[in-house]
């Protein structure tokens, strides 16, 4: 499945694909789809950046947009993979609702016991109703909403996260949908419901940084994903962040890096040798 869909999800087994590949999925990357791995039986080590883990079934991992991640799986493990477009995060609302920073930021760990029957069956159900990945049906849609919700922890009665903590959860998520548009600090601030002072203060405050160092920051862990993992080209890698011009690229890496982007690609070729 190729992810060429402004708006598109998909369902299937574990074993349809790593089967084929003894158990084992290499690290790649989603540019536009956030991944959701539920394992019913068996066990999986997984890498997704710089975390690395292993786990027994039953377990969840969330792969968030972009992330590098790889997959190997003990023989006959069974368990669902379940695909979902950048624009499924719409069903959020607003920034405070924790399924986006679900989405966002992605989580690993075990299923709990409680609902392991309704994870079965809402996973049984999408497989039963799918048609086209390219335009899934509402209905398919509600049971993807329902369960990515079924797998976040519950929060203690009287417990909500701070404000600044939600609105900073709900910028960094549409840092995450929108960085290659080039969108000012403005726009981001107006769409969590604050201004740009402040969100330029919650920012110096959690993050020691500003909301526009953030986006480009965002932007260049994508240039060095791209570079590193893909054979693309550095026009081609400009032309998917959104840069239109290669030659400010290249000036806007160096500045942020210290290198040419160039030289991250020679070292991968080197690497390859």
């Amino acid at each position: 499945m190729t992810e060429t869909s402004a708006e598109f999800a998909h369902i299937e087994t574990i074993a349809a694909r790593s089967a084929l590949h003894d158990w084992e999925i290499t690290p790649h990357r989603h540019a536009r789809s956030v991944q959701v791995l539920l394992v019913s039986s068996g066990q999986v080590e997984f890498r997704c950046d710089e975390l690395a883990r292993r786990l027994d079934a039953p377990c969840s991992i969330v792969v968030p947009i972009g992330s590098v991640h790889g997959f190997r799986f003990t023989p006959e493990t069974s368990g669902h993979v379940l695909t979902l477009s950048a624009g499924f995060a719409a069903r959020g609302g607003d920034p405070a609702d924790p399924m986006l920073r679900m989405l966002a930021h992605g989580s690993s760990g075990s299923i709990p016991p409680g609902i392991e029957g309704r994870v079965a069956w809402l996973c049984a159900e999408m497989l039963a109703v799918q048609s086209d990945w390219r335009a899934p049906p509402p209905l398919f849609l509600a049971l993807a909403e329902a369960l990515v919700r079924s797998l976040q922890a519950e929060p203690r009665e009287g417990e909500a996260p701070p404000l600044d903590s939600r609105q900073l959860s709900g910028f960094r998520h549409l840092v995450e949908l929108h960085m290659r548009e080039h969108r000012p600090v403005s726009w981001y601030a107006q769409r969590i419901g604050t201004t740009s002072k402040t969100l330029t203060r919650i920012c110096r405050r959690r993050l020691d940084c500003t909301p526009a160092q953030v986006i480009h920051a965002r932007l260049v862990l994508e240039a060095r994903r791209l570079l590193h993992f893909t054979n693309a080209s550095i026009v081609q890698v400009a032309d998917e962040l959104g840069f239109s011009d290669p030659s400010y690229f290249s000036r806007f890496y160096l500045r942020m890096t210290g290198h040419r982007p160039r030289q991250d690609k020679d070292n991968r070729a080197g690497t390859r040798k």
